[in-house]
């Protein structure tokens, strides 16, 4: 018989972790019914995933469906978007919205609604699209956090508008001097983009005539030369002369709440972050012992989602703690102490810190050019 010095078995345990999609659309909208009507005709409450823009304006004519084609025509933009229809009548917002609770998407809109004082009040179209993204990303599912996008009505630069319960970081305002649907295409242009890239200076593809110095300054607020970034809680849209050829931009990438998460990206990066460690860790529940090993092999799982964000450079670096694993590997222990390792253990409950330092993009330079 051979002698086998070193024998290994080995078995693959390989698994396909849970993905959190980035860039799925939803838009909420009135149809305008063609004569003769197409026999799938989208229903008024139904929704439908669209892939292709003709199929939109197809099953969807109208405001909805020109959103939807107008969100596909960015580029880079999303690669499906769902729609939902409401009545062009009477329309019920909530209803409409409430159809996608439940679906996979990071990104709504509604179709050609601006924001003013109607849709800006109680029970208006804009204020129930804040109210939902607030209420489904912190009561909803895992993987449903989201963000709204509206736009304010053509040629406005009154950022104060956006107040109360609008004044959400899960919602984007656009100040525009467009025709188009610009919450469509803005809503398209942040699902072309991972979420920790910034929207300043991101291209979205519609025609707007440019702001003046005096709006700009009206919608941000005064900067100083050696200050960061000021903003009220909205963006606009902008042609910057030192980038060649003509095209329009995002002026900034600021969510509705300027004294919270000012940026997007810091937003819906913390959504996806979570969302990864949530599904990673998943699998340590039921298995993962509340002992030394147990616990450095947690950290060591946390890590494995981490670490790619550095290589990424996503983040700048993290920090894990797990108090519990501090108190296990103390050689003497106090009465107290012993009293929190029973605790857990009898419990099973462990509680871990993370801090993570996210580098996020630069949005201003101040430049000091000195000739001598």
């Amino acid at each position: 018989m051979t002698v086998r010095y070193v024998r290994v078995n080995p078995v693959a345990d390989m698994f396909a972790p849970a993905v959190r999609a980035n860039g799925n659309v939803a838009i909420v909208g009135k149809v305008t019914p063609p004569t003769p009507a197409p026999a799938d005709l989208l229903a008024v409450g139904e929704s439908a995933a669209f892939t292709d823009p003709a199929e939109a304006r197809r099953r969807a004519p109208g405001d909805l469906g020109e959103a939807i084609a107008l969100a596909f025509t960015q580029s880079p933009g999303p690669t499906l978007v769902t729609g939902v229809r409401v009545d062009g009548g009477a329309p019920d917002w909530e209803a409409a919205l409430e159809v996608l609770a439940t679906l996979d998407v990071q990104i709504v809109a509604l179709a050609a609604e601006p924001l003013d004082a109607t849709s800006g009040g109680a029970n208006g179209s804009v204020r129930t699209l804040a109210d939902h993204v607030a209420a489904v990303s912190s009561t909803g599912g895992d993987g449903m956090e989201r963000i709204g996008v509206a736009m304010l009505e053509k040629d406005a630069t009154d950022p104060t508008i956006v107040s109360g319960a609008l004044a959400s970081e899960r919602m984007v305002y656009v100040a525009h001097k467009s025709d188009e649907d610009v919450a469509a295409a803005v809503a398209g242009t942040i699902a072309g983009h991972e979420p920790h890239i910034s929207l300043l200076f991101k291209s979205v593809a519609v025609s707007s005539a440019p702001f003046t110095s005096a709006e700009i300054g009206e919608l941000n607020g005064s900067e100083t030369f050696a200050s960061g970034p000021a903003g009220k809680g909205v963006n606009w849209l902008v042609d910057p002369p030192l980038i060649p050829g003509q095209a329009v931009f995002m002026g900034e990438g600021y969510t509705g709440n300027p004294g919270g998460k000012k940026y997007v990206d810091i937003v819906r990066t913390i959504d996806s972050v979570t969302f990864q460690l949530k599904a990673r860790l998943i699998r340590s529940i039921g298995n993962v012992r509340i002992s030394r090993s147990g616990l450095r092999g947690l950290g060591a799982t946390i890590e494995s989602v981490l670490e790619p964000l550095i290589r990424q450079g996503v983040i700048e670096g993290y920090t894990i703690v797990i108090p519990l694993l501090t108190l296990l590997d103390k050689p003497q222990r106090t009465p107290a102490e012993d009293q929190q390792v029973n605790n857990a253990q009898s419990e099973r409950v462990v509680e871990v810190l993370v801090a993570v330092d996210y580098a996020g993009a630069i949005h201003r330079i101040a430049l000091t050019l000195k000739f001598e």
